[in-house]
């Protein structure tokens, strides 16, 4: 195989090979050379646990999930390694690593696994004449800890990589120069392009624009950017964290998500229509209409966490309604009019916990049906979204966007009941397992006066 040559060509001798499970975290395994030339066209068995327990390992027991579980004994999914996902490793010598996909016993795309999932609106859309361009801008707190000191401190009170807020400095950057070079020339290296670096509001803070490309790419980026980040920054004795929101002093951490769709060729923009109102074509305002329409019913795509729905108050950067504006932040999808390259779509719900491949795969599914149905536009927003107005509410909490998820037949349709009724089940685990927590606040209200 070529792949092999190419492989050895680079002195590669060892193989990181891995997926993206439900709640995005990188699970993988290394392999030898001669291994992986063994499994490169068959593919391999690769434990179906990963789609059976949550973020802790804690598995998905009573709660709905059938997938796999004691039932059927935890066996081995196929897995398939996408060439196309190569990259080397600067800061593991001689390591090469690959994204797989799952396939069910008949040879056909898992129906759980989140990047089966997008490439199948992918591939959906360029049947419909489309190509989906995204980009992801995450933020992120850096702290000066490891991943022992923060659990020591029971993840209160860390430190972070620089005091105060202090957003678009190039002062803390350059105080910090040797890590942030090494961020981004290791990413470069890595075949992440970053687009934008700098610090954001908040004690070390930092925002990264990614570089746009078709929607499976970019979610690929968008994903190993996170586990990369986490890597780099350990090397340096830092703690990179995407929690939405880790500390209620701060505003929290977003995921946006910049869209549009091109020809099949990626030569023309069609959200684009320089004779139109806010440059947006009858293809992009459709588009945004769906966007608009299914936001609360998939809001638990957007917001996949409890720690997420922090992040929904008035006043903290985050959208609490259903609302549109041109170059307006407040809004939940800001329009942007960036002429033929780049008028675009930012979904501004997203926070920066999600799951790149579910979240992209969720917005393109409600565009397309946005399209498919001719949806048309509620009026703009002129001013702050945050005033009370009639705009329909986004769910608060994560209980209330599962439900709305599992109300939601068009979700079904759309994303396909396997993969719903999958991360319903997982939702509400999380959600149960939070109910039974008992958190600071309560001890700092109730313990000592009630």
């Amino acid at each position: 195989m070529e792949i092999i040559e190419t492989l050895e060509e680079k002195g590669i001798r060892k193989i990181k090979i891995g997926i993206f499970d439900i709640d995005g975290v990188f699970r993988g395994k290394y392999v030898s050379m001669a291994k992986f030339k063994s499994i490169a066209k068959k593919g391999f068995g690769f434990c179906d646990v990963v789609f059976g327990w949550d973020i802790n390992d804690q598995l998905y027991e009573g709660t709905g999930v059938t997938f796999t579980g004691w039932h059927t004994g935890y066996p081995d999914a196929h897995a398939q390694v996408d060439m196309a996902t190569l990259r080397t490793i600067p800061w593991e010598p001689n390591t090469a690593l690959f994204i797989a996909d799952f396939y069910d016993p008949h040879g056909d795309p898992l129906g759980v696994c989140p990047r089966q999932l997008l490439k199948r609106l992918q591939n959906r859309s360029q049947k419909l004449g489309y190509r989906p361009m995204f980009a992801s801008e995450f933020e992120y707190f850096l702290f000066l800890e490891s991943p022992h000191s923060a659990a020591e401190k029971h993840y209160r009170d860390l430190l972070p990589l620089s005091p105060g807020m202090f957003g678009y400095s190039a002062l803390r950057t350059t105080y910090n120069s040797e890590l942030i070079h090494a961020i981004l020339d290791g990413m470069h290296d890595f075949n992440l392009q970053i687009e934008g670096f700098h610090t954001e509001t908040g004690p070390g803070v930092y925002e990264t624009a990614l570089l746009f490309g078709t929607a499976l790419e970019s979610a690929d980026r968008a994903a190993l950017f996170k586990t990369a980040m986490k890597e780099i920054c350990n090397r340096h004795g830092v703690l990179a964290c995407f929690m939405a929101k880790p500390n209620a002093q701060f505003p929290g951490c977003s995921g946006h998500l910049h869209q549009s769709l091109w020809d099949l060729e990626g030569r023309q923009n069609l959200f684009f229509d320089p004779q139109s109102t806010h440059q947006m074509s009858g293809l992009f305002r459709h588009y945004l209409a769906g966007v608009l329409e299914l936001a609360p019913e998939f809001s638990a795509f957007y917001m996949p966490t409890i720690n997420a729905y922090k992040r929904r108050v008035p006043g903290t950067w985050s959208p609490v309604n259903v609302s549109w504006g041109v170059d307006n932040r407040t809004a939940s999808c800001r329009v942007i009019p960036g002429g033929l390259s780049a008028t675009r779509l930012e979904l501004r719900i997203t926070s920066a916990d999600i799951n790149p491949y579910i979240a992209y795969a969720a917005a393109l599914a409600a565009g397309l049906y946005g399209i498919e149905n001719e949806l048309e536009l509620p009026p703009v927003l002129e001013g702050n979204a945050y005033e009370p107005s009639d705009a329909l509410e986004l769910p608060r909490s994560l209980d209330r966007a599962t439900d709305l998820l599992d109300q939601s037949e068009r979700a079904r349709e759309l994303l396909g009941a396997a993969f719903v009724d999958h991360f319903v089940a997982t939702r509400r685990w999380e959600v149960r397992e939070y109910e039974k927590a008992v958190t600071d606040w309560e001890l700092h209200r109730y313990f000592e006066l009630i």
